[in-house]
């Protein structure tokens, strides 16, 4: 019954906790076999196992979340505006491609790399609804989070995956060339 289920676990697993993917299934698959017997439908097992994994994700990011910094939302729309630090505060003339021309810098590798630098707590719901386009009342309730929270995180975790996209491309030398293509 779980076989089928298990490449989608994973690669979900992957999104959500990185390295700890292999760990997260297995505890996974154990709290499930405790569980068993609480699954009413054979043919919802797929979500039933998704929403343990989910959950098993959760507590983490939330044990995590008491130990992370957190950073005001004022802080990180003035210290790190993508387009400030393109422009260096230097006066550029507006461009609706200048994010574009940044973003085509990266692979997808590069993108999960930024993704996994970010606390679980933002890491968390920017997955289930950017990628996996779960709504973000279903993220909400799967999270136990109210509807403002989750909006909330999922603002600051776009302005952090933001600013660490910035990092990445500094660390990894990738604006070097784009240095003449950037209005």
């Amino acid at each position: 019954m779980v076989r089928p289920h298990l490449p989608s676990l994973y690669g979900l697993a992957c999104r959500l906790v990185g390295d700890r993917a292999e760990d997260a299934v297995q505890e996974c698959l154990v709290k499930a076999y405790r569980s068993f017997d609480q699954l009413r439908d054979r043919e919802a097992a797929g979500g039933w196992l998704r929403r343990i994994l989910v959950n098993l994700v959760r507590d983490e990011a939330r044990h995590e979340a008491r130990q992370a910094e957190e950073v005001p939302v004022e802080q990180v729309d003035e210290t790190y505006s993508l387009y400030r630090k393109i422009a260096d505060e230097d006066p550029l003339p507006y461009s609706d491609s200048l994010h574009l021309d940044f973003l085509s810098c990266f692979t997808v590798p590069d993108v999960w790399a930024v993704l996994d630098r970010l606390p679980a707590h933002y890491r968390t719901p920017l997955v289930l609804v950017h990628m996996y386009g779960v709504p973000t009342k279903e993220v909400a309730t799967a999270l136990e989070l109210p509807d403002g929270t989750l909006l909330s995180q999922l603002h600051r975790g776009r302005k952090l995956f933001e600013r660490e996209l910035w990092n990445y491309a500094v660390e990894h030398d990738l604006l070097t060339e784009r240095e003449g293509a950037l209005p």
